[in-house]
Order: C-alpha cells, then structure tokens, then sequence
C-alpha cells in the first residue's frame, strides 16, 4: 500500500528496538508513511528473571536465562551470517536519518501513553515491547496491533519461530499481526505470513528471517488499520504459550534435531 492510499493519520510503533524491527519499521515508512518510533528502555536482566522465577520457578529460569546469554554471545559469533541475511534480504536495519525516536522507561508507562496521546496516531504497531495492561489499552486512541514473531495462537509468547522447528512443525515457521488484547498474543489475527529458514540460520537469526518475509503483512496490516478496514481471520490452531527454551533443552535439541 502507498503513501498516497492510506489515512494521513501518523504511525506509531512501540519497541525495545533491535535490527529485525527497525527493518519493519523502514519498510512501513517506505510504503505508507512516516512513522514515529517509542522506544522503551530494555527491561534489566534482575527484574527479567525474578519475574520469571516466580512464574516458572528457579530452575526453569535460570535455565532459561542461560540460553538468552548463549544466544547474545551467539549473535556476536555469527555476526558474518546475519550481515549477509541482512544483504541478501535487502534489510534497512538501522534508524535512518530523521527518524523520530521518542525514549520512555516503558511501554506500560504513563509517560508512552502521554506521547501517544499527543501524536494522537491512526494506528498502534507493538513490536518486541512489554505487554500493555488493560488500563493503558482502555486509553489507546486509536487500533492497536502487535507483530508477533511466531504463528499464533499455536505458537503464542517466546521464540515462536524457534518451537515451530523444535517440535518438527516447519511449516508454522511464521510470523502474525494480531490486534491486541490484554492476554499474550492473544488478540485476534489479522495477518500471517509463513517461510523457511535457511543453511546457518539459529535462534539468534531466526527474528531477522522472519521479518523479512513479514514486511508486506505488517505494511498491510497498518495500512488496513489507517483505512478503517481491520479484518481477523480464523487460523484453526490450537493455542499454546511458550516461553525461552533452558539451555538443556536447547543444547539437546540441536545436538539431536539439528534446531539451533
């Protein structure tokens, strides 16, 4: 969809940031508009595995978070495969010139509430942020959508591509666009695309594969959105959340399956 085609309503994507999502955002930006980028503070790795100690309890979480430290050293060690992803995909996956960056401490905040009050968008894009509570959804001026890094509802929360492969269900290596709702992933679909990875892909490079075969859907689903048009679809799955695998869960699997 074009620039020209679409409500001259601004654009808002709400995000921890990262090269996969800025090569989302430069792409809307190309194809419908200019988008204004609020950029939430990372969340520290204390509060992220307290939280997720009390949910899962201690082992799952350690375990967990060990495998987070092995994928960050992982994109370090493979950075040669994810410049040449990014090559090959024609992925823009930094802020370009002039881009409108707006820091909040979080996008469950009143100060990301404020700023959004003040563009006053015709469309909400989350994209890798926290979750956002009722309250703050109950105040949203406007649709609010969120691309998810797996197919939902089957694949719903962490490392959707990553389980889709892990559990030999290839064929949902995939991304959605879902409205948002107060659940976590939720809301109803709007958009799915699906495709494979490729020869020296691993978790640490699975988000920049899918968001490049996923720009059409979210240019599409912002698009749709800023028309008044938002139409949801049924994908007949099951649905399932699912969290970061533990290092031994990832560790066996790729010595066992090949799914790294």
């Amino acid at each position: 969809m074009a620039a020209s085609e679409s409500s001259t309503r601004p654009i808002v994507v709400v995000t921890e940031g990262g090269p996969h999502i800025w090569a989302i955002v430069n792409a809307i930006a190309d194809r419908v508009g200019p988008v204004s980028v609020i950029l939430e503070a990372p969340e520290s790795k204390k509060r992220l595995l307290m939280g997720r100690a009390r949910r899962q309890g201690w082992i799952s979480a350690i375990g967990q978070f060990g495998t987070m430290v092995l994928t960050r050293l992982g994109k370090r060690f493979l950075a040669d495969h994810a410049e040449r992803l990014i090559a090959e995909e024609k992925l823009a996956t930094e802020p370009r010139q002039g881009q409108a960056i707006i820091h909040v401490p979080s996008a469950n905040g009143p100060e990301c509430l404020k700023e959004i009050t003040r563009i006053e968008p015709g469309v909400v894009l989350l994209a890798g942020c926290r979750l956002l509570s009722k309250d703050t959804l109950r105040e949203m001026p406007c649709p609010v959508l969120n691309y998810h890094a797996g197919i939902a509802p089957k694949y719903r929360g962490m490392n959707g591509g990553y389980w889709a492969l892990a559990s030999g269900d290839a064929q949902n290596f995939g991304t959605t666009v879902h409205l948002v709702d107060a659940g976590v992933d939720t809301g109803g679909v709007l958009k799915q695309a699906r495709g494979k990875p490729k020869m020296g892909d691993t978790i640490a490079s699975y988000a920049l594969r899918q968001a490049a075969f996923s720009r059409d859907i979210c240019v599409e689903a912002v698009g749709n959105a800023l028309a008044g048009r938002l139409e949801t679809i049924d994908p007949d799955l099951p649905s399932k959340q699912w969290y970061h695998p533990t290092i031994w869960f990832y560790l066996w699997t790729g010595l066992t399956k090949r799914v790294w």
